[in-house]
């Protein structure tokens, strides 16, 4: 057998299975001054984990010299030997778990990225996706820079290399001045770790407090995990400093309404995570709810589409008074390439991941209930999966609103062509996946969902693009030639 064919044929095949779910941008945690900074480091992405799967890597300083590791593939994977860990010395250090959406999967584009400057060098790790990343990248590159990734984090080092700006903080500020999209970023130099938000917000980042040092995070879950005390969220448009001598805020932005991104609520955070101060996994229950109050239908069980769909599930379950059972199992521990994925095992598709629970569904009227749709392919598998297993009726429930538009922030979903909402209809995508029938939350519901009461069209509180079309930040270096929206590539920019 050729192993290159058979690992590559493994690998369309998985990412063929993976494709129709929204993915994770990437996680970012920071710690200074603490003598465990490598070791509380790895942990934090350990709980940072689902935010990204292909790489991971982490940048200490000891107070003469920085340190790198970076790897390909999961943070427990590459960081719980304690070697790897003692080669990593130091009292402060940031750390990034890697979900591309621009860029190759290859190690050269592992963060946090590293560069030495005349004052000394200094790491970035970076959430989000700058969409001015293209323009950018081609006017330094016109200016005689020599890009060594294929990253759009890659612009802010050379931003900050070229600022006639003195001092460190002064330098990174007049890099992210130049930036537009999403960003959640954490930096290290010889003296200070720095934390930077967006001036919407899109990306989240909080500060937390563990031994009297403090740490940066994408995530409460990855402060839980540590044992570190939570202190507040970054706010929108602010840097903080991080010193010898405690914590300070700069506010270089006008000040503006923050727009967080609603899909940190709807899938990307983890559950017991708490963002801008509202418990992840009481949202999820609530757009359960609200699902429930706009589209209940006459059924036997309430079952969720695991992991996502399980907390609105619960919550459609309570509001209809139907009973909530697991009528799919997932399989945890599939290996990405451990069969040749012949066309039998393509037909398999989605069972190899999740199975029906048939005493739970045979000869019963079944509510499914998932997080978001997206191509709609796994869909089709998943209520097929219902029938075989005896389910007389099985009707789709979507905790979110249809998703009509692609994501430039940071979330990879597919261009806009290839999401089952944009090309057909309610009635056309029930249909196509074979449902009884098929209802999605209201925006309005949503929002209510969110604690808040009907999206206001003029000032919307969250960042909801995917839904409502409207990109709350300048999409100018993403327009194509008749004037619409195209994906960013800065690898095929560069190739």
């Amino acid at each position: 057998m050729n192993t290159d064919s058979h690992a590559a044929g493994a690998d369309d095949f998985w990412r063929e299975l993976e494709a129709d779910r929204l993915h994770e941008e990437c996680g970012v945690f920071g710690i200074f001054g603490h003598p465990d900074a490598a070791a509380i480091t790895a942990l934090g992405l350990h709980a940072l984990q689902h935010r990204g799967q292909e790489a991971s890597g982490i940048v200490t300083f000891d107070g003469n010299r920085f340190h790198a590791e970076k790897r390909m593939g999961l943070v427990g994977d590459s960081f719980s030997d304690q070697a790897v860990i003692e080669r990593l010395p130091g009292t402060a250090a940031v750390g990034h778990n890697r979900y591309s959406t621009t860029g190759e999967t290859i190690l050269r584009n592992v963060q946090p990225l590293f560069a030495e400057l005349a004052t000394g060098g200094f790491a970035v790790a970076h959430n989000g996706n700058l969409t001015n990343g293209l323009a950018l990248r081609r006017q330094l590159v016109a200016e005689g820079a020599i890009c060594q990734s294929t990253t759009d984090t890659e612009a802010v080092l050379h931003l900050v290399a070229r600022s006639q700006r003195n001092r460190f903080l002064d330098r990174f500020i007049d890099a992210v001045r130049q930036l537009e999209g999403a960003y959640a970023f954490v930096a290290l130099s010889t003296k200070k770790l720095i934390g930077a938000r967006d001036p919407l917000g899109i990306r989240p980042l909080v500060i937390g407090e563990l031994d009297g040092h403090y740490i940066l995070a994408s995530e409460t879950c990855a402060l839980d995990m540590i044992g570190a005390k939570y202190i507040r969220d970054v706010e929108n448009g602010e840097v903080v400093v991080i010193t010898e001598d405690g914590i300070e805020s700069h506010k270089p932005f006008p000040k503006q309404a923050e727009r967080p991104c609603i899909f940190e609520f709807i899938y990307f955070s983890r559950p017991d995570s708490v963002v801008q101060g509202k418990s992840v996994y009481d949202v999820r229950k609530r757009m359960g709810v609200e699902l429930a109050r706009e589209s209940s239908v006459p059924a036997d069980v309430i079952v969720p589409i695991p992991d996502s769909g399980v907390p609105a599930a619960l919550g459609f379950s309570q509001q209809s008074g139907v009973p909530f059972e697991l009528g799919i199992i997932r399989n945890h521990y599939v290996g990405r390439t451990f069969i040749q994925p012949t066309q039998r095992i393509r037909e398999l598709g989605v069972r190899l991941k999740h199975s029906a629970n048939r005493s739970r569904v045979e000869g019963k009227r079944v509510v499914l209930v998932d997080d978001s749709l997206v191509r709609g392919t796994t869909s089709v598998k998943i209520v097929q999966m219902m029938r075989d297993a005896g389910a007389t009726e099985v009707h789709f429930r979507l905790a979110s609103p249809p998703i009509t538009h692609s994501d430039y922030y940071g979330i990879d979903t597919p261009e806009r062509d290839k999401l089952l909402a944009a090309r057909l209809d309610l009635e056309g995508m029930r249909q196509f996946i074979g449902a009884d029938s098929l209802a999605f939350l209201s925006v309005d519901g949503l929002y209510r969902a969110m604690g808040e009461g009907a999206r206001d069209p003029a000032n919307p509180r969250f960042t909801d693009h995917c839904f409502t079309g409207d990109y709350p930040t300048p999409l100018t270096d993403l327009m194509n030639e008749t004037g619409g929206v195209k994906q960013l590539s800065l690898l095929a920019e560069a190739s």
